[in-house]
């Protein structure tokens, strides 16, 4: 049997459940076990937990059939431990390095006590942390190694929390614990273990890093009457001191916390409906008076005060008492409402004038990669709205400088004109790949759309934190921004995972698909055709789509392949379609490249997915390109030669030369080597695009633009709408030359 049993439930946490199985797994210490249960999670948490537990023994997870709420999916996990000791890890939260060990060894050395208590930090989205306040209370040198709670009584004021002690499960067993459902389901446990154990030692180290979710996920920020239950978790702490009349001695010390925890619920804002406090109130006053012990002494100072309420039913003073305590607050943010009333002025006084004005149900603004073009997913979705909604008014969102480039018959305003501050103002949805700027208001009943604008190899968000040498970012106003959002655009389940933890906001996920890659599972051969006879493709020709990414360490766009070297290799029957990227101006090398004939520069080609289906292949690096041309099952060749810088520099998820969606080459001998060969689209490249389509291909069925206008326009349930198999799907070949190995092999 293990030594450790972590007990970890699951539920609506695919976005930071990675970061917690890998804090535990990554552990020195190897002793332990790990008994996952998804509470009926609606995201991909089940299946991130079943990936593991194929490839880790350690880890058992339970699938509950309906959702039971976070106590007794814990309890679910008790029935099957197996250790010597029960730990328990909220699923969003993560050990420290070397936690494990750590309360391995001081179990060990305090002689297998029933409560082992340790110590935590608060972490936060800027990756800063804060040690537990009370964290003077586990001082290892402040008595005997192992005691009760009547010698170190100050261990009641730590957060009651489960998850910062190790229980032995004899113990567990012996006082019958057992987490009864609702809110603060914490309190029965933590309070009838601490003052039941007979031995208890503290471990003065932080071993669990407690996320403090700024999006919610968390009961704390919720309003809501279920913040009632805490009534009913008292209760059942009394009923225990009855049944234990040994107990008797911490009647005072509990009644103590219970009226503390009352009066939390009641002050904090962000529980109790408005019109439950009162309510809320008095069923407190009830209990104090119904388990006010004898000769117990109230606090002192304006904590006593509370308690003097409480116990005379004063609702009505403690009311007037807490409004001249705001008054006071409200008077110390004097100076933050002036600085928010002056950026207020600033917005303009027409915008604001718009902004009183009704929305208009029938109005839509798009925008994509900075109001630059009409293209990606909000064009995607503009097409499909137009078609499935055509009473909604369509209108983008387009700087001046490109106006040029909008097509004919598309309603734009330009950026920074009145009619742009109107639309905005009053447009009912607002659709964007990136964010609409910091002046725009999110207003009450508005609808923001963030469609995104690729599957990321590359860290974003929050994540970029850790490489500051490819951002100077400010993270505090990026989250300002996200807090617009409504709906968030994911691709795939990876994408979703990344988005909900890097961009931590009140959205909700749509596992929709990409709109923009509707194009690619639904061309047909005419459509390939017609795409190649655009761009002048001799019958014949092997099209080669190159598509470098952007690098923060280079000045505009600099091929890192000599091109004219590589065209002239592979011969006249194959042409470069070069693409830079979109944060790069037209490139006067490439204008001199594409005189040698065989080299096409595209990169202000208007619709990238049209480049896709007219090539043969891709050659990219870290684009998220890869992932969008992977619908088309055709040859992608990744060409990094400076993975390591750009990986250190700038951060990715995975390692792209492990985990390819092809062939791989590091250096342009080797590129040449490999496209003259056929290897790039032998047996063995085709093999791992067809494991990379698998897990990023997923919701990338046809269908994405018809599921995101229906859900978010129309308000339908899209659950008629299932994802078509991979599978099934059946892409349009490319249309030049093939070689007797095939490109595409079935998908197991």
């Amino acid at each position: 049997m293990p030594k450790l049993s972590l007990v970890v439930p699951v539920y609506r946490v695919q976005g930071y459940l990675h970061e917690c199985l890998d804090s535990i797994l990554g552990q020195g210490y190897t002793d332990f076990e790990v008994i996952a249960v998804d509470d009926c999670s609606p995201d991909g948490s089940g299946a991130i937990l079943d990936e593991y537990a194929e490839h880790d023994a350690r880890i058992r997870v339970i699938h509950l059939t309906e959702n039971v709420g976070l106590g007794r999916a814990r309890n679910a996990g008790l029935e099957k431990a197996q250790g010597d000791y029960v730990l328990f890890l909220d699923s969003d939260d993560t050990l420290s390095e070397g936690a494990l060990k750590a309360v391995a060894d001081r179990l060990e050395a305090t002689g297998n006590p029933e409560i082992l208590v340790y110590d935590y930090a608060r972490t936060y989205w800027n990756e800063t942390s804060k040690r537990n306040q009370r964290a003077d209370l586990l001082a290892q040198d402040a008595g005997p190694d192992v005691f009760t709670l009547a010698e170190r009584p100050a261990l009641l004021n730590l957060l009651q929390i489960v998850w910062n002690k190790a229980y032995r499960r004899d113990f567990i067993d012996r006082a019958e614990l057992t987490f009864p459902p609702g809110y603060y389901e914490d309190a029965p446990w933590t309070f009838c273990s601490m003052i039941s154990a007979e031995s208890i030692a503290v471990l003065d180290r932080v071993c669990v890093h407690y996320r403090q979710r700024r999006e919610g996920g968390n009961i704390l920020k919720t309003v809501s009457r279920k913040h009632f239950d805490v009534f009913d978790q008292y209760e059942r702490v009394f009923d225990y001191l009855d049944a234990h009349d040994e107990l008797a001695q911490w009647r005072g010390p509990v009644f103590r916390k219970m009226v503390d925890h009352y009066l939390t619920v009641l002050e904090r804002p962000g529980r109790l409906p408005q019109n439950a406090r009162a309510e809320f109130f008095h069923r407190a006053s009830a209990d104090y008076r119904a388990r006010l012990p004898q000769g117990f002494q109230r606090p002192s100072g304006g904590q006593g005060h509370k308690y003097a309420m409480l116990e005379r039913d004063a609702y009505a003073t403690l009311t007037s008492a807490t409004q001249v305590m705001r008054l006071r607050q409200k008077a110390k943010k004097g100076a933050r409402r002036t600085l928010n009333q002056s950026k207020r002025r600033a917005m303009g006084v027409f915008y604001q004038s718009q902004l009183r004005l009704p929305l208009d149900e029938n109005l839509a603004v798009f925008s994509a990669y900075w109001s630059r073009s009409v293209s990606c997913n909000p064009a995607a979705i503009d097409a499909a709205l137009a078609s499935l909604a055509p009473q909604i008014r369509r209108v983008w969102a387009i700087r001046p400088e490109a106006v040029d480039q909008v097509p004919a018959g598309v309603d734009y305003v330009r950026v920074g004109s009145r009619e742009y501050w109107a639309a905005v103002a009053r447009a009912k949805y607002l659709v964007n790949n990136v964010n609409f700027g910091d002046g725009v208001v999110k207003r009450e009943g508005q609808i923001h759309v963030q469609t995104h604008h690729g599957t990321p190899l590359k860290t974003m968000g929050l994540d970029q934190q850790k490489y500051p040498a490819s951002t100077n970012m400010d993270f505090g106003a990026l989250l300002k921004r996200c807090d617009r959002w409504d709906y968030s655009i994911s691709s795939n389940r990876f994408s979703t995972t990344v988005w909900e933890r890097v961009y931590p906001a009140s959205y909700t996920s749509l596992e929709t698909g990409y709109p923009r890659n509707d194009v690619l599972v639904n061309a047909t051969s005419d459509d390939v055709r017609a795409a190649r006879e655009a761009l002048g493709l001799a019958e014949g020709t092997t099209a080669l789509l190159y598509m470098p990414t952007h690098r923060e360490y280079q000045r505009g766009f600099v091929p890192r392949l000599n091109l004219e070297r590589l065209a002239e290799q592979l011969g006249p029957d194959v042409t470069l379609l070069v693409r830079g990227h979109y944060f790069y101006g037209t490139s006067s090398r490439l204008a001199e490249l594409r005189s040698a004939g065989r080299i096409m520069d595209v990169s202000d080609y208007p619709v990238v997915e049209r480049l896709y289906l007219a090539s043969d292949g891709l050659i990219t690096d870290y684009s998220s390109a890869m992932f969008d041309y992977a619908n088309l099952d055709r040859p992608i060749v990744i060409f990094a030669d400076d993975w390591e810088t750009y990986s250190v520099v700038r951060g990715t998820y995975f390692d792209v030369l492990q985990e390819p969606p092809g062939a791989v080459a590091t250096t342009q001998e080797e590129l040449t080597e490999l496209l003259r060969s056929g290897e790039w689209r032998a047996e063995p490249a085709a093999k791992a695009r067809q494991r990379f389509r698998r897990r990023f291909c997923d919701f990338d069925d046809g269908r994405a633009a018809e599921r995101v206008v229906r859900s978010v326009f129309l308000g339908e349930d899209v659950a008629d709408l299932p994802f078509v198999p991979l599978e099934e799907r059946a892409p349009a070949p490319s249309a030049g030359p093939r070689t007797a190995v095939s490109d595409s092999i079935p998908v197991n």
